[in-house]
């Protein structure tokens, strides 16, 4: 930010004085499908990728650029009805073992096509993740092997550091699972709860208790880990403002790092597991506004930062310091402090973001386990066959609508000066007929706008993926109703 300009004083201004407003009314308002913007373009923008040019991308990468890497480990014992994530529900522990040599030689092919930066010999490694699915699937001497074997491949910056992560689901520990994550330098997990009421965690089939969590939490955090987040999930079935309440203070006692609220989207034409959720059981929408609103100020009385899209830090998380620096970022793993990471995804649906010095590329591996196996195999015979099979190729208008809307979501607020000297353009004249739709959210102080830029206000904070849809030049031409609602 130049110092001259009036919205270089927001960096770092994010505190309690800038938590999310909730007004009712605004938010029935505006309440609209929209993407939650992990890439722009996003998702549905895929299309097939041409033979060879995976490749290539991985070929002419900067080398000088660390590497995020991300696993999806698809398999889970249990069917969690609300899911809609890519998963395989088995009780084999042997498909663990089988996938782990897939991912082995998936690793070993896009290894060899990438360059080391000059005087190293592997690339540098500044993040990693294991997502899915449940990756505590893998038995703890499975996680061990593929741990040893990434030491050979790449270099990690040191564990105080690098961000090392991983999804846990509390049931599926062993005893000895935290120590083993925590000795080969994991730092920071992430647990799925969802909900603490047990008539909730038996009609989507994910029953826990609340003393297992507690006592996870507690076992991280004397090991060391850096940072724990949990899920929670409001608007699941037999949900009530009080009994969610109840969840979210014990929840708070718990004091977690990190939260994330998430809105369930209730979508059982797309998600065969939802159909087991019966519409009459879920709380209506008053219910679910009321559980949302409460949530934000009990959270904010227990002194968690707003980070954005359903997240929650403490004041002092990487997260939050991150966000008050103006050093925050969005891709596929959600809000992270590595934007200048390349991230080189493995396994079954893994999505990658890869830069050369002209473009960005998102590319994703098959969906389907079987198919995704058949093209690892069929790259040890033929070294053209990649894993990827959708591509996107973003343009410089990619790029620059892209960094738009990620600072809004990120940082709250988009600097016109800064984008000029960026991307070489006058903003104001570039994104006229943006301006002028965000007329009626400056009306309502969802935001505040003029000659330097855009400002969202405490009033539209939740509604920021609202004022980033303004510029998503694919949303209203080809994918209006594709989305779930913003809240």
């Amino acid at each position: 930010m130049q110092p001259d300009n009036p919205y270089a004083s927001m960096r770092g201004s994010i505190t309690s004085k800038q938590l999310p407003a909730f007004d009712e009314a605004i938010i029935h308002k505006y309440n609209r499908s929209g993407p939650r913007y992990t890439s722009y373009p996003t998702a549905l923008e895929f299309a097939p990728i041409a033979e060879s040019l995976e490749t290539k991308i991985l070929q002419n990468r900067e080398t000088r650029a660390p590497l995020s890497l991300y696993f999806h480990i698809p398999f889970c014992r249990h069917l969690c009805y609300y899911c809609a994530c890519n998963k395989i529900i088995t009780k084999k522990n042997s498909d663990s073992g089988d996938y782990l040599q897939y991912l082995i030689a998936e690793i070993k092919h896009k290894r060899r096509l990438l360059s080391a930066p000059e005087g190293s010999s592997k690339p540098l490694v500044k993040q990693l993740h294991l997502g899915g699915g449940t990756p505590t699937f893998l038995r703890d001497e499975e996680m061990v092997q593929l741990w040893e074997f990434l030491q050979t491949q790449f270099e990690f910056l040191p564990e105080n550091e690098g961000d090392y992560s991983i999804e846990i689901d509390p049931r599926e520990l062993s005893e000895d699972t935290l120590k083993v994550l925590r000795g080969l330098g994991f730092n920071r997990i992430s647990l799925g709860v969802q909900d603490l009421d047990e008539t909730v965690q038996i009609a989507v089939n994910r029953v826990h208790s609340a003393e297992l969590i507690e006592n996870v939490l507690n076992e991280a955090r004397e090991l060391g880990f850096h940072s724990i987040n949990i899920d929670l999930i409001y608007g699941l079935p037999y949900q009530t403002p009080d009994t969610f309440n109840q969840t979210v203070q014990r929840i708070i006692e718990m004091s977690p790092d990190r939260l994330s609220v998430f809105n369930y989207a209730h979508l059982p034409e797309r998600f065969k597991a939802q159909r087991q959720i019966k519409d009459e059981d879920l709380p209506n929408p008053a219910a679910k506004l009321t559980m949302l609103g409460n949530t934000i100020n009990m959270l904010s009385d227990a002194g968690y930062q707003y980070i954005g899209i359903d997240h929650f830090a403490k004041p002092d998380d990487e997260l939050a310091v991150a966000q008050r620096e103006g050093k925050l970022h969005r891709n596929f793993q959600g809000y992270t402090i590595m934007g200048d990471c390349d991230l080189l995804g493995f396994g079954v649906s893994s999505i990658s973001q890869i830069a050369n010095t002209s473009t960005r590329y998102i590319l994703q591996n098959d969906t389907d386990l079987q198919a995704y196996q058949a093209n690892i195999d069929m790259a040890k015979i033929n070294p053209t066959v990649t894993p990827a099979v959708k591509v996107i190729k973003t343009s410089i208008k990619d790029r620059l609508r892209e960094y738009v809307i990620m600072n809004l979501l990120c940082h709250d607020y988009v600097d016109f000066k800064d984008v000029n000297q960026k991307f070489g353009i006058d903003a104001i004249t570039y994104f006229i007929d943006e301006i002028a739709q965000l007329g009626a959210m400056q009306d309502d102080k969802l935001i505040d706008m003029d000659a330097a830029g855009i400002r969202v206000l405490p009033r539209g904070r939740l509604l920021g993926r609202n004022v980033a849809m303004v510029f998503d030049e694919y949303l209203e031409k080809k994918h209006k109703n594709r989305f779930s609602k913003v809240i």
